[in-house]
């Protein structure tokens, strides 16, 4: 994921915690603003050292980013977001990942249907 579609200041985040809104499900708590203006979306991720070591960690943000990547096209631009991954994200594999990300987004109503060709 490329360095402009992060979320990275302190600011930022506080700012999407307070002004946007969440939606969740059991392995994921997504928070959500509209930025007026903003033609991209940004994501910030937050996984705490409750969920294991740096190592695992790791490896459940780069299975985040993988999976956000792979759904770039169906997220709606303008927004950011902010990922927390909860406990049963540190046993879940990339198409767990993957499908809980896509369920929790659905719910939140930040995901366009994907386009049929």
């Amino acid at each position: 994921m490329k360095k402009e579609l992060r979320v990275k200041k302190n600011k930022d985040f506080q700012e999407i915690f307070q002004k946007g809104y969440s939606f969740a499900n059991r392995q994921f708590v997504v928070y959500s603003l509209k930025k007026e203006g903003q033609e991209i979306f940004r994501i910030g991720l937050s996984v705490s050292k409750k969920l294991g070591n740096a190592v695992t960690r790791n490896q459940i943000k780069r299975y985040i980013r993988q999976a956000i990547f792979e759904l770039k096209d169906q997220l709606y631009a303008g927004n950011d977001y902010i990922i927390i991954a909860r406990k049963p994200a540190a046993e879940m594999d990339f198409f767990e990942v993957k499908k809980s990300l896509t369920h929790v987004l659905k719910v939140g109503k930040v995901l366009k249907s994907p386009k049929r060709t």
